[in-house]
């Protein structure tokens, strides 16, 4: 802890990833008088892109992360098998470069540890290397777990840059190309121009099981590459230093007081506390919103209570997306999931922003389950009624 003489600090976040990372330049741009501690074993950010809709994030909060963003662009496209469309929404990335520059230059020297924490409660924490730090709060920011509790599909993807000789011609992201063959689920590729000649290529699957097989994934990456036509300099992490691998719940199913129980006092945020949308699996309007409201509540013995609160609250408003996702995983076939989604891009550009943003209307949610569905209509009802509308 060099830069720090003392063990005690006034907030300590355990967990350097996206949620993390924005509570703690939250709080050093609004509550500088805070001793704020972030504990993480490995670099912050991690090797990551996360990418959103600018109507994700209030106009109020974005602040927080404008310096962040490294790429926007003013729409996107999306390709299905008989539906093709651009967006005119804007899209932007952050990398886990720029979010650890920017913690490096918020917080002072010695106030990132570079430790795991084995232990973790209201008050305090201990570190895997020998060492206990006590706190006015913890804040428990360390991302997904395995969660026994919730019944869920997957979202699984493998991603990698790669530099292609005379340029790609992608003009803009590039959300979902699901003319792709469809494997393991419902199968799209997703891409982001960073360059001219660089290009961000996700294979991505909503599937059954949880299980990544890289090798094979990363195959296929460069097949779809040589389907374009695209000549590469070298392939994956060799060549650009980046390769991404995740796999996200898509919650179908679960109970909140068992996922997070009201016995465990300690402060959460982000995946940690259930804090992602349930069809998609993205966590960052809620990582954004929660970082902006933390400098006014730091001070709040009642920390913890009140965010557990918002996040039961937020899992209520959940209910829908849910239940697409009992439509999703138990009323289509898996190789024909892609047909929800191309129906899904037919509707108008302020619902589909609002369901991304997790803020979907009461008329945006009977306009989606209008209409004929996208799978058959018996396979529909028996989902909707073993659906567990918690």
């Amino acid at each position: 802890m060099a830069g720090r003489t003392t063990d005690r600090c006034d907030i300590a976040i355990v967990g350097g990833g996206l949620a993390g990372g924005l509570a703690a330049l939250a709080l050093a741009a609004k509550r500088p008088d805070l001793d704020v501690r972030l504990i993480e074993p490995g670099p912050v950010g991690g090797n990551h892109v996360w990418s959103f809709f600018d109507s994700d994030i209030a106009k109020q909060d974005r602040w927080l992360v404008a310096p962040l963003v490294r790429h926007h662009w003013p729409k996107y496209d999306v390709r299905f098998p008989s539906h093709q469309r651009s967006v005119r929404m804007g899209y932007k990335s952050i990398t886990g470069e720029a979010l650890a520059e920017a913690v490096a230059a918020a917080l002072p020297d010695g106030a990132v540890i570079a430790d795991r924490a084995k232990h973790v409660a209201p008050d305090h924490l201990l570190l895997s290397r020998g060492g206990r730090l006590s706190a006015k709060h913890v804040i428990d920011a360390r991302g997904a777990v395995k969660f026994p509790t919730l019944v869920c599909g997957w979202q699984k993807f493998v991603g990698r840059a790669l530099t292609i000789k005379g340029g790609h011609g992608v003009e803009r992201p590039v959300v979902m190309d699901a003319t792709v063959e469809q494997a393991d689920g419902y199968r799209f590729v997703y891409l982001l121009p960073f360059d001219a000649e660089t290009l961000f290529v996700e294979d991505t699957y909503y599937s059954d099981d949880p299980d990544l097989d890289i090798a094979a994934i990363g195959d296929r990456i460069t097949a779809y590459a040589a389907a374009q036509g695209w000549e590469l300099a070298a392939t994956g992490r060799e060549e650009t230093g980046r390769e991404e691998t995740g796999v996200l719940p898509v919650v179908i199913a679960g109970d909140f007081e068992r996922l997070w129980p009201a016995s465990d006092r300690t402060a959460r945020i982000g995946v940690r506390a259930g804090a992602f949308h349930a069809t998609t699996g993205y966590s960052l309007p809620d990582a954004v919103r929660t970082a902006a409201i933390l400098p006014d509540l730091a001070g709040r013995p009642d920390l913890p209570a009140i965010l557990r609160d918002r996040a039961a609250a937020a899992w209520r408003r959940q209910r829908f997306y849910r239940m697409l996702g009992a439509m999703l995983f138990r009323a289509a076939e898996p190789d024909a999931r892609y047909r929800i989604f191309q129906r899904f891009y037919r509707l108008p550009a302020g619902l589909i922003a609002r369901f991304y943003a997790g803020r979907s209307r009461t008329a945006d949610k009977l306009r989606i389950l209008a209409g004929k569905p996208p799978v058959r209509v018996g396979r529909a009802i028996a989902a909707l009624r073993s659906f567990d509308w918690q």
